[in-house]
């Protein structure tokens, strides 16, 4: 790493902050670091890269949502009075910060890690990206929020009934949930924490992969004879990827359009060579009623119960959170051990159901409540929300949920659930439903420049180095950091220098939601006639700039020393 990428950290810093001014979503943080602060890590982050350090996420901003403990921040869990000083980070924040990445904050999420909505919160509900009358999806609210709206370049949420997919689905993002001890839970406030995972949101597999793996990285190997260790995951057996998949009617009933959607997803699965069978899905959906509807939920009562009935009637507290949770105070213990005989049975049959299938395909969610549904219907808009995740965890499987396509301007997201310690596998399906497109860049997104770290984070490649046709000016623009405005004209245009990159769809999503003024996102003619989405600069911002399309590419021109500092380079 050369001298001046010392200066990503702080620079990506400083984008943070201002894109979490420009976007003025105040619900998705408890507690914000100062920006002198996360610049003052970021400074120290710069240090250690220039001393040789290994730092894979150098260059790289995260949020923590509000029940993981990180040093310096209050773990409130959604609750003020509650709230705690940590001694230390929990250990998968230690990780990603001896990795080069800098924590923004903690984020709101529903209290308790209690709910799939995301509105249980005294600090406000946290709204979708793409609806604000629409729930966000919950617990992980705030840290689904941040990174949908470019803020963050990842985030920490945790899952027990589906809290780390089900806000990957309404915000168009990736959610990882891994198996169950990969990630420590240690410095987690628990909700169940016999099933309690931490989880990864990212705009794209790859890059919720590599946070995955640093956070990861140490545990221990699976012994063969843990009993989630299923067949599965001890020994596959030659082929494509087998993907179980249940019929339309075991769906039950979905939003409109959201069952087409589904069948579109199957379809784009088949056509990328995918082994597709018919599973049925009674087992999942039973194991599913168990989480809340037995006796499992008197562990959240093990977490918190006795501090909720310490502050009944408090007005910290979320009166359906507090409902839920008190209620399990008087479960039985022999209808615990009664439910674990039924998960052990249904597990049993779940996975004679998966058989040698290598994961199953499901709708992350059936459907996305509007805020005056949940309101309505607190409970019961909760619960169907769970139709498909509540039984992972206590299956003992892993999940990745990802983006797949788009129903009445809302995204639609699928999930595929896999066998204990197939995590890798369950990814590597999920890219067949993530494609790929090609981008045009001219300027600070060039190999070596401030802001092409933006482009590997969400695990672009670099294709070729080309020029556009001889259709376009390049002017200086007076921004932070230093950008070229490339644009087309119908005369006196000029070949200029471009690096065309390739990376997942949902990537491209996050950088125009990103994007500054006066940056526009749009077709490239290239020299050999083909076209691309590229970098444009909207007309009216160049008036006043200065006309650098002699220099036929912004790399030529720094290097004339007419740009101010001179660029990076790998």
């Amino acid at each position: 790493m050369t001298a001046q990428q010392q200066t990503t950290a702080v620079a990506r810093v400083r984008a943070a902050y201002a894109r979490i001014a420009e976007t003025d979503r105040p619900e998705i943080w408890i507690t914000l670091r100062p920006q002198d602060q996360a610049e003052a890590e970021a400074r120290q982050v710069d240090a250690r890269a220039a001393a040789g350090q290994p730092l894979p996420l150098a260059g790289t901003v995260f949020a923590v949502k509000g029940n993981i403990d990180v040093a310096g921040l209050p773990t409130t869990a959604g609750c003020p009075s509650y709230a705690y000083e940590p001694k230390a980070d929990a250990p998968a924040v230690a990780r990603l910060r001896a990795a080069g990445a800098v924590v923004l904050g903690s984020t709101n999420l529903d209290q308790f890690a209690t709910g799939l909505v995301g509105t249980r919160s005294p600090y406000g509900a946290v709204r979708s990206v793409y609806d604000r009358d629409r729930v966000s999806g919950g617990s992980s609210s705030g840290s689904a929020v941040a990174v949908a709206l470019g803020v963050a370049d990842f985030a920490l949420g945790t899952d027990t009934a589906g809290s780390g997919r089900i806000p990957a689905a309404f915000n168009g993002i990736v959610g990882i949930k891994p198996t169950r001890g990969l990630i420590p839970t240690t410095g987690v406030v628990p909700a169940c924490a016999s099933v309690d995972c931490v989880t990864v949101f990212a705009p794209t597999v790859p890059q919720a992969e590599r946070v995955f793996g640093i956070m990861a990285a140490g545990s221990r190997h699976p012994d063969p004879a843990d009993g989630r260790v299923q067949a599965g995951a001890r020994a596959r057996r030659p082929g494509p990827w087998r993907v179980a998949v249940p019929t339309t009617g075991q769906l039950g009933e979905m939003d409109p359009g959201w069952a087409e959607a589904f069948e579109a997803a199957v379809d784009r699965l088949t056509r990328a060579g995918a082994d597709l069978r018919t599973i049925d899905l009674t087992p999942f959906s039973q194991a599913a009623e168990l989480l809340y509807e037995g006796a499992f939920v008197a562990e959240r009562y093990t977490a918190v119960g006795a501090f909720i009935e310490e502050h009944a009637g408090s007005a910290d507290l979320d009166p359906t959170v507090a409902r839920i949770i008190t209620a399990a105070r008087d479960i039985p213990a022999h209808r615990l051990f009664a439910d674990q005989d039924r998960l052990a049975a249904l597990r049993a049959h779940a996975m004679a159901q998966l058989a040698d299938a290598d994961a199953l395909l499901l709708p992350t969610a059936p459907g996305h409540p509007a805020l005056a549904e949940v309101a309505a219907d607190p409970i019961g808009a909760n619960t169907r929300l769970g139709r498909f995740t509540n039984s992972t965890n206590l299956l003992g499987m892993c999940a990745i949920a990802v983006p797949a396509g788009h129903v009445g301007g809302l995204p639609f997201g699928v999930m595929l659930i896999a066998p204990a310690f197939t995590d890798d596998r369950a990814a590597s399906i999920a890219r067949l439903l993530t494609p790929t497109v090609q981008l045009a860049v001219a300027g600070a997104h060039l190999s070596g420049q401030p802001l092409n770290y933006q482009l590997r984070a969400l695990g672009a490649r670099l294709t070729a180095t080309t020029a556009t046709a001889p259709a376009y000016r390049l002017y200086a623009l007076d921004t932070a950091p230093r950008k070229p405005g490339l644009v087309r004209v119908p005369e006196d245009g000029a070949p200029i220098e471009v690096e065309v990159w390739e990376l997942p769809v949902e990537g491209l999503g996050a950088l125009v939601a990103s994007l500054p003024a006066p940056m526009a996102i749009g077709g490239i003619d290239l020299a050999d006639g083909s076209r691309l989405p590229g970098f444009l600069c909207e007309p009216v911002a160049v008036n006043a700039a200065v006309d650098i399309t002699s220099y036929r590419g912004w790399r030529a021109y720094l290097q004339d020393g007419r740009g101010g500092a001179q660029p990076m380079t790998d």
